[in-house]
């Protein structure tokens, strides 16, 4: 990261565009929740993806950033359209890791809106594969460099934070580790040298937002760095240790990663942010407890909600 700082912002506004679940009839739960008003025309859709568009604001300032393209070429620009989002207003865009339940929607979009920047960390271009030990190992698609400039990214590779913008959104690059119990995705294998290793995920990244008078906003795609670690690494490269909401996905459903619920809510706890909005891949069995835990804080998430922060 440069010498500069992030700018802290006058009010930032996040619109769900892709994930996991919808429900028509949830109104609002919380002073920052907006729903889309029921209709029974233009409905979203919900896929195992993630996408959100977030708009930052200081003073007479505005700058959109979208962060992930979920799993299909259909669902982003679908629900876009529904929702009155006009895309052609996005600065930039930002990968939060290169798993193809983010990246589905990578090439439709920028076969639409060519030329914008995509911020993205060198191993999201790794060849990759899941492997559980019951089953045959199963690759996963590939994001290819070439291709994205061909549809008309333009790539700003970068393993460490980035500032955009205009300073006022920090990407965090590759999160540091320190957690005891946040070990990553055990089936998760990526082609090294030619050999299929144990995947890091050293593209996971989320992104970070400072709102005057009430902290940082932390923002993750997935989460395999840990949504604690993720937190803790945003505190720190932001140089303020107040947070004040954590949302996205946080990767704790299936049998792999029951045993990490209970410790990722106490240290959540700890960290005590004003809203928690788990989403995406954080599982039902993950929200459920958080909403038990931390009733006041937690958000249950739906396609096509906007949360303002002010």
């Amino acid at each position: 990261m440069s010498e500069s700082k992030l700018r802290p912002a006058d009010r930032v506004e996040i619109t769900v565009l892709v994930d996991n679940y919808i429900e028509l009839f949830l109104g609002q739960s919380s002073q920052i929740d907006r729903r889309p008003a029921f209709s029974t025309e233009d409905i979203c859709m919900a896929e195992h993806g993630l996408a959100c568009i977030i708009k930052v604001f200081e003073g007479s300032e505005e700058h959109t950033i979208l962060m992930d393209f979920g799993i299909s070429d259909k669902s982003l620009l679908h629900n876009a359209k529904a929702l009155n989002i006009d895309l052609e207003k996005i600065d930039a865009t930002v990968l939060s890791h290169g798993h193809f339940d983010h990246t589905g929607g990578i090439f439709e979009f920028f076969n639409h809106f060519k030329d914008t920047p995509l911020i993205i960390h060198p191993d999201a271009f790794l060849e990759r594969r899941l492997n559980n030990p019951a089953l045959s190992p199963v690759e996963i698609p590939k994001l290819e460099e070439e291709s994205l400039k061909e549809a008309g990214a333009v790539i700003v590779k970068s393993e460490g934070p980035t500032l955009t913008a205009s300073d006022l959104v920090l990407v965090t690059g590759q999160v540091e580790r320190k957690t005891s119990f946040e070990k990553g995705f055990p089936w998760a294998e990526a082609k090294i040298n030619g050999e299929w290793v144990v995947d890091p995920i050293n593209d996971d990244q989320g992104i970070v937002i400072n709102l005057k008078h009430k902290g940082l906003i932390v923002i993750s795609g997935c989460a395999h760095a840990g949504i604690i670690n993720t937190a803790k690494y945003s505190q720190k490269i932001a140089q303020n240790d107040n947070v004040h909401a954590v949302l996205g996905g946080f990767h704790l459903t299936g049998p792999l990663f029951e045993s990490i619920i209970k410790p990722t809510i106490d240290e959540m706890k700890k960290i005590n942010p004003d809203y928690v909005v788990p989403m995406h891949c954080t599982g039902w069995d993950a929200i459920n407890q958080f909403k038990a835990e931390m009733s006041d804080q937690v958000i249950l998430n739906t396609v096509g909600t906007t949360y303002i922060f002010d």
